[in-house]
């Protein structure tokens, strides 16, 4: 299996249902900003509105910090509208929500189910020069947590501003980083 981590995100269009309208999303939308993939396998299913709600949750945090989300599953435009029209947890969601019928971003991301025409849960955080910088892909059955996404998306952003500089494991923002270097081999 090829790694997607600092590969280019592919050129892509699709349609998303966003803030009560219909409209086109690209890879032009992503570029110059950080940006978060969230794959799920369907709307009106068990799983996915509780990690979509706490993605609502965050999102202003994420906003503040210069990241758009973006949820993608294979249903329609259509039905996501639908499912945000009738589900108190979706109606809080303010984000894109990305219609993949094709399974075009599904393929292209490495999260497609081809038997089920879904998709499994897949997290990508995208940086301004459209490199993916985080890929992680769970069974379905296995929910995500805002929270934990919210730390690694501080720690890429924090290593892009000081490339000299890693943060270890549990790291948090304004925690101690790491200098990679000779004086730390064997010392940690």
């Amino acid at each position: 299996m090829q790694t997607l981590i600092n590969s280019k995100i592919q050129e892509f269009s699709v349609q998303a249902y966003h803030n009560d309208d219909f409209k086109t999303v690209t890879n032009k939308d992503l570029e110059g900003k950080w940006s978060i993939l969230f794959f799920y396998p369907a709307d009106f299913t068990f799983v996915c509105p509780t990690e979509l709600g706490d993605m609502a949750d965050k999102y202003a945090e994420f906003q503040k910090m210069g990241v758009e989300v973006y949820s993608v599953s294979t249903d329609t435009h259509f039905t996501h509208k639908a499912w945000h029209d009738t589900s108190d947890t979706i109606k809080k969601i303010n984000y894109p929500m990305l219609a993949d019928p094709t399974g075009l971003l599904t393929r292209a991301f490495g999260v497609h189910i081809e038997e089920e025409g879904l998709a499994y849960r897949g997290t990508f955080l995208i940086n301004p020069a459209g490199e993916i910088k985080l890929a992680e892909i769970n069974d379905n059955g296995i929910g995500r947590n805002a929270d934990e996404l919210m730390r690694k998306v501080q720690a890429a952003q924090f290593i892009a501003e000081h490339p000299d500089e890693v943060c270890p494991a549990k790291w948090k923002q304004g925690g101690e980083t790491l200098k990679p270097g000779l004086d730390l081999v064997g010392k940690i």
